[in-house]
Protein backbone atom coordinates (compact mmCIF):
# COMPACT_ATOMS: atom_id res chain seq x y z
CA UNK A 1 0.00 0.00 0.00
CA UNK A 2 1.61 3.35 -1.23
CA UNK A 3 2.04 6.03 1.71
CA UNK A 4 0.78 9.23 1.78
CA UNK A 5 3.58 11.38 0.55
CA UNK A 6 3.35 12.19 -3.13
CA UNK A 7 3.16 16.01 -3.76
CA UNK A 8 0.78 17.52 -6.22
CA UNK A 9 0.74 20.74 -8.39
CA UNK A 10 -1.38 21.89 -5.85
CA UNK A 11 0.88 21.42 -2.87
CA UNK A 12 -1.82 18.55 -1.86
CA UNK A 13 0.50 15.37 -0.15
CA UNK A 14 -1.57 12.46 -1.66
CA UNK A 15 -0.85 8.37 -1.67
CA UNK A 16 -0.36 7.02 -4.80
CA UNK A 17 1.78 4.26 -6.23
CA UNK A 18 4.19 6.20 -9.58
CA UNK A 19 7.61 7.13 -8.48
CA UNK A 20 8.79 10.26 -8.87
CA UNK A 21 11.93 12.00 -9.92
CA UNK A 22 12.37 14.14 -6.14
CA UNK A 23 12.67 14.58 -3.27
CA UNK A 24 11.17 17.04 -0.95
CA UNK A 25 10.99 18.76 2.80
CA UNK A 26 8.95 20.84 4.92
CA UNK A 27 9.98 19.38 8.21
CA UNK A 28 8.71 16.77 10.26
CA UNK A 29 4.63 15.81 9.60
CA UNK A 30 4.59 12.56 11.16
CA UNK A 31 4.24 11.72 14.83
CA UNK A 32 3.95 8.51 13.85
CA UNK A 33 5.75 6.46 11.68
CA UNK A 34 4.17 5.82 8.50
CA UNK A 35 1.10 8.41 8.66
CA UNK A 36 1.12 12.38 8.18
CA UNK A 37 -0.33 14.41 10.71
CA UNK A 38 -2.65 16.95 10.01
CA UNK A 39 0.08 19.94 9.69
CA UNK A 40 1.54 20.29 6.15
CA UNK A 41 4.41 22.31 6.95
CA UNK A 42 6.74 22.98 9.57
CA UNK A 43 9.44 25.19 8.12
CA UNK A 44 9.21 28.39 5.93
CA UNK A 45 12.45 26.12 3.37
CA UNK A 46 10.68 23.92 1.35
CA UNK A 47 13.16 22.40 -0.61
CA UNK A 48 13.54 19.65 -3.80
CA UNK A 49 16.33 17.22 -2.96
CA UNK A 50 18.36 14.51 -4.75
CA UNK A 51 16.28 10.99 -4.57
CA UNK A 52 19.95 9.86 -3.51
CA UNK A 53 23.07 11.66 -1.71
CA UNK A 54 26.24 10.44 -0.31
CA UNK A 55 24.88 7.05 -0.16
CA UNK A 56 22.51 8.02 2.62
CA UNK A 57 19.61 6.14 3.31
CA UNK A 58 17.06 5.88 6.34
CA UNK A 59 12.94 4.63 6.50
CA UNK A 60 10.83 6.99 5.47
CA UNK A 61 8.03 9.06 6.94
CA UNK A 62 9.29 9.01 10.78
CA UNK A 63 8.29 10.77 13.60
CA UNK A 64 11.20 13.28 15.51
CA UNK A 65 12.92 13.74 11.89
CA UNK A 66 12.24 15.62 8.66
CA UNK A 67 9.68 14.07 6.33
CA UNK A 68 10.28 12.73 3.00
CA UNK A 69 8.11 13.76 -0.06
CA UNK A 70 8.05 13.12 -3.44
CA UNK A 71 7.56 14.88 -6.46
CA UNK A 72 6.80 13.81 -10.05
CA UNK A 73 9.64 16.33 -11.49
CA UNK A 74 10.83 19.42 -10.54
CA UNK A 75 8.13 21.44 -12.24
CA UNK A 76 5.63 19.96 -9.70
CA UNK A 77 7.62 20.86 -7.26
CA UNK A 78 8.03 24.20 -8.01
CA UNK A 79 4.13 24.12 -8.42
CA UNK A 80 3.58 23.21 -5.06
CA UNK A 81 6.08 25.71 -3.45
CA UNK A 82 9.60 23.69 -3.26
CA UNK A 83 12.52 25.52 -4.28
CA UNK A 84 16.12 23.41 -4.83
CA UNK A 85 18.25 22.15 -1.93
CA UNK A 86 21.39 24.09 -1.01
CA UNK A 87 22.93 21.07 -0.09
CA UNK A 88 22.27 18.06 -2.54
CA UNK A 89 21.53 20.01 -5.46
CA UNK A 90 23.70 23.15 -5.42
CA UNK A 91 24.07 24.21 -8.69
CA UNK A 92 20.42 24.12 -9.56
CA UNK A 93 20.22 26.02 -6.12
CA UNK A 94 22.63 28.63 -7.18
CA UNK A 95 20.85 29.13 -10.74
CA UNK A 96 17.74 29.48 -9.09
CA UNK A 97 19.02 32.17 -6.87
CA UNK A 98 20.85 33.92 -10.20
CA UNK A 99 17.73 33.92 -11.84
CA UNK A 100 15.42 35.38 -8.96
CA UNK A 101 18.45 38.16 -8.95
CA UNK A 102 18.25 38.92 -12.28
CA UNK A 103 13.82 38.87 -12.39
CA UNK A 104 13.61 41.07 -9.33
CA UNK A 105 16.67 43.37 -10.66
CA UNK A 106 18.78 42.94 -7.74
CA UNK A 107 22.41 43.36 -7.11
CA UNK A 108 23.44 39.95 -5.84
CA UNK A 109 21.94 36.70 -5.23
CA UNK A 110 19.41 36.62 -2.14
CA UNK A 111 20.07 34.06 0.88
CA UNK A 112 18.07 31.00 0.82
CA UNK A 113 15.73 32.58 4.13
CA UNK A 114 14.87 35.71 1.98
CA UNK A 115 13.90 33.86 -0.35
CA UNK A 116 12.07 31.12 1.18
CA UNK A 117 9.59 34.89 2.96
CA UNK A 118 8.73 35.71 -0.25
CA UNK A 119 7.45 31.71 -1.24
CA UNK A 120 5.51 30.98 1.83
CA UNK A 121 3.34 34.48 1.17
CA UNK A 122 3.15 33.31 -2.58
CA UNK A 123 2.31 29.74 -1.93
CA UNK A 124 -0.13 29.37 1.02
CA UNK A 125 -2.56 31.61 2.96
CA UNK A 126 -3.96 31.54 6.49
CA UNK A 127 -6.25 28.90 6.19
CA UNK A 128 -3.86 26.72 4.30
CA UNK A 129 -5.24 27.31 1.29
CA UNK A 130 -3.25 27.76 -2.18
CA UNK A 131 -2.42 30.71 -3.27
CA UNK A 132 -2.80 31.29 -6.77
CA UNK A 133 -3.57 34.59 -9.51
CA UNK A 134 -5.04 34.96 -12.84
CA UNK A 135 -2.93 35.20 -16.21
CA UNK A 136 -3.00 34.99 -20.15
CA UNK A 137 -1.37 31.73 -20.58
CA UNK A 138 0.33 33.15 -23.73
CA UNK A 139 2.21 34.75 -21.82
CA UNK A 140 3.94 31.99 -19.12
CA UNK A 141 7.58 30.41 -19.72
CA UNK A 142 8.05 27.08 -19.90
CA UNK A 143 8.09 25.05 -16.55
CA UNK A 144 4.85 27.14 -15.20
CA UNK A 145 1.84 25.19 -13.66
CA UNK A 146 -1.71 25.80 -14.23
CA UNK A 147 -4.83 24.78 -13.49
CA UNK A 148 -6.48 23.15 -16.72
CA UNK A 149 -8.97 25.63 -18.27
CA UNK A 150 -12.42 24.21 -17.66
CA UNK A 151 -11.15 22.23 -14.43
CA UNK A 152 -10.79 22.98 -10.99
CA UNK A 153 -8.58 20.08 -10.10
CA UNK A 154 -6.35 19.13 -12.90
CA UNK A 155 -2.94 20.56 -13.35
CA UNK A 156 -0.82 21.17 -16.32
CA UNK A 157 2.40 22.13 -18.07
CA UNK A 158 3.70 24.94 -20.13
CA UNK A 159 5.78 23.89 -22.24
CA UNK A 160 7.29 24.77 -25.73
CA UNK A 161 4.18 26.23 -26.86
CA UNK A 162 1.63 23.47 -25.52
CA UNK A 163 -0.28 22.84 -22.56
CA UNK A 164 0.19 19.20 -20.84
CA UNK A 165 -2.11 17.62 -18.51
CA UNK A 166 -0.64 16.73 -15.32
CA UNK A 167 -0.93 13.06 -13.75
CA UNK A 168 1.29 11.13 -11.01
CA UNK A 169 2.66 9.17 -14.01
CA UNK A 170 3.68 11.51 -16.21
CA UNK A 171 2.50 14.18 -18.73
CA UNK A 172 -0.40 13.38 -21.63
CA UNK A 173 -0.49 15.00 -24.81
CA UNK A 174 -0.30 18.82 -25.25
CA UNK A 175 -2.64 21.01 -26.97
CA UNK A 176 -1.26 24.48 -28.33
CA UNK A 177 -1.42 27.57 -26.52
CA UNK A 178 -3.53 30.25 -27.03
CA UNK A 179 -4.09 33.66 -25.48
CA UNK A 180 -6.60 32.45 -22.20
CA UNK A 181 -6.59 33.75 -18.62
CA UNK A 182 -5.74 30.59 -16.36
CA UNK A 183 -4.83 30.27 -12.60
CA UNK A 184 -1.42 29.87 -12.23
CA UNK A 185 -0.46 27.28 -9.47
CA UNK A 186 3.24 28.09 -9.99
CA UNK A 187 4.51 31.12 -7.25
CA UNK A 188 4.59 34.50 -8.69
CA UNK A 189 8.67 34.43 -7.65
CA UNK A 190 9.22 30.72 -9.00
CA UNK A 191 7.52 31.79 -12.13
CA UNK A 192 9.31 35.21 -12.85
CA UNK A 193 12.73 32.62 -12.46
CA UNK A 194 11.62 30.37 -14.93
CA UNK A 195 11.05 33.46 -17.30
CA UNK A 196 14.23 34.58 -16.25
CA UNK A 197 16.20 31.42 -17.38
CA UNK A 198 15.30 29.08 -15.20
CA UNK A 199 15.06 25.56 -16.07
CA UNK A 200 13.88 22.61 -14.50
CA UNK A 201 14.18 19.24 -14.96
CA UNK A 202 11.25 17.27 -16.18
CA UNK A 203 9.82 14.19 -16.38
CA UNK A 204 10.70 12.44 -19.96
CA UNK A 205 6.79 12.28 -20.85
CA UNK A 206 6.97 16.09 -21.40
CA UNK A 207 9.04 15.59 -24.61
CA UNK A 208 6.33 13.18 -26.47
Amino acid sequence: MPLQNRVTPFGEIVDHPARGLFLGNRGCLCDEAGKLATRRWRLRAWITCQLSYKGWWRPVMQPGVWTELFFMDEATALAAGHRPCALCRRDAYNRYRHAWALAQGLASPPKAVEMDDVMHRERTRRDHSKVTYRADLATLPDGAMVVLPGTADRAGLVYRGTLRPWSPEGYGDGTAIEPLDVDVLTPACSVAVLAAGYAPELHASAER
